[in-house]
């Protein structure tokens, strides 16, 4: 071991030290920059793989225990950044430009929250400094907007030669795309498939979506057309199913489930919301309106990760409502903590698949 203190023996004595989920040293990740020696003092960059990384303080302690132990070093100044990686191209789908990571939130059928876990996750990832967009893909039920607090929003649609482009709304840190913002509110989408994956794919490529870290696609309920189009058209870091415990949205859930495998987009995992209801003036009591277990006996199943069980609150119901996600509005609820923590873990398994 040198016992010079320079930034040669720093980075030997972090090199042991791994980042929790790809299991490989963060010096060999390159993880770990700008080291600089100012008498007893050292300081570095830590990147990350993601600002939603939830081991985030594990790391920093890790490190600073680490650069502790060499003689002579009375402080550890660690500055912490992130630098999300871009997931994996496909030959025959083409990406986004700017766009780093697509993620598909589906369910099997209507009425298990899916927008609600969609816009919610959104904005969690956008809490945490990430970039995020949000393409509502429900063509025939775009709710999105109302939930974002944006029903009254105007896009701008700019003329180009190779096209018109959208410019998305923006609010609680995603831009949003919505097939609500171009029909008037009470007017309903009477289209056959083509039309669908046309308007789909405008979404996609003819959106200034700008640089985005993530690009959640609020799914449809179903197996259709939508589905199809965005699973040929571009290349997805993965799909999150949502369900409820009730035996059959299970069933419908696992349907979706098996149609994103079969078009071999990676199942980051299941999301069990509606998982208790906890009454509002018995904060301690829960009741299982839908049964209870559904979601993590579907997931051992499958084999695959259940990344979370939401609770039903009125506030959620409140918040969906007013335009202001209850991670927002209520950010210590039950619901706004469940949701936190399912996007941390979304943010995390996207890192380790495009890392690995």
């Amino acid at each position: 071991m040198n016992n010079v203190l320079d930034s040669d023996s720093v980075l030997e004595i972090l090199r042991p030290v791994q980042d929790p989920e790809l299991r490989k040293s963060l010096v060999e990740l390159n993880m770990i920059r700008n080291v600089e020696i100012d008498g007893s003092k050292v300081s570095f960059t830590l990147v990350l793989t993601t600002p939603a990384c939830p081991l985030r303080e594990f790391i920093v302690e890790d490190c600073q225990k680490a650069v502790k132990t060499l003689p002579g070093v009375t402080d550890v100044s660690v500055e912490v950044t992130a630098e999300t990686p871009q997931q994996k191209s496909l030959p025959d789908r083409s990406g986004i430009a700017g766009v780093k990571n697509i993620l598909a939130i589906s369910s099997g059928k209507g009425g298990v929250g899916k927008s609600t876990i969609a816009v919610n996750v959104a904005v969690a990832l956008a809490q945490t400094g990430a970039k995020v967009g949000l393409l509502d893909a429900d063509i025939y039920g775009p709710n999105d907007p109302a939930m974002l607090g944006l029903s009254d929003a105007e896009i701008k649609v700019e003329s180009t030669e190779k096209g018109d482009i959208l410019h998305p709304a923006f609010n609680h840190g995603v831009k949003l795309v919505s097939m609500g913002f171009l029909i008037d509110r009470d007017q309903p989408v009477i289209w056959r498939g083509p039309m669908l994956n046309g308007v789909i794919r405008q979404f996609l490529y003819q959106v200034q979506w700008g640089e985005l870290d993530y690009l959640i696609v609020d799914m449809p309920p179903g197996t259709g057309d939508a589905q199809l189009t965005l699973t040929q058209a571009v290349p997805m870091a993965g799909a999150i199913i949502v369900t409820t415990p009730q035996h059959v949205a299970l069933l419908d859930s696992r349907k979706g489930l098996r149609m994103f495998q079969q078009m071999n987009v990676p199942i980051l995992g299941i999301v069990e919301n509606m998982s208790y209801f906890i009454p509002p003036d018995m904060p301690d009591k829960q009741y299982d309106i839908f049964g209870s277990g559904g979601g993590s006996k579907t997931a051992a199943e499958l084999e695959i990760p259940l990344l979370g069980c939401i609770p039903l609150e009125i506030s959620a119901r409140v918040g969906g409502d007013s335009g202001v996600p209850i991670v927002v509005s209520q950010e210590d609820s039950a619901s706004a903590q469940a949701l936190k923590k399912i996007a941390l873990a979304i943010a995390g398994k996207v890192s380790v698949a495009a890392l690995t």
